[in-house]
């Protein structure tokens, strides 16, 4: 199965909804709270290519976007094989 990783806030909708996605599909993912900032925004940043909302949603070291980005992948068909499901 595909390492996942997911950059999220508290009170965040559309993290809620991206882990939900995850989670349906009993994807394990690691998640990274950058509600207070700190070193892990500052690796956000970086790998996202200057990306500043969240989520900021990774598969197996590449970048997906965010949590409609995500859900776009899903309905084409082609999120299930990225996470090796």
């Amino acid at each position: 199965m595909a390492k996942v990783e997911i950059y999220t806030k508290a009170w965040c909708g559309y993290c809620a909804r991206a882990k939900a996605l995850l989670t349906e599909k009993g994807v394990a993912f690691e998640e990274y709270d950058i509600t207070m900032g700190g070193p892990q925004r500052t690796a956000m940043l970086d790998r996202a290519n200057g990306g500043t909302t969240v989520p900021q949603i990774f598969i197996d070291g590449a970048h997906i976007g965010g949590s409609d980005d995500l859900a776009a992948l899903d309905r084409q068909g082609k999120l299930d094989p990225l996470l090796g499901l």
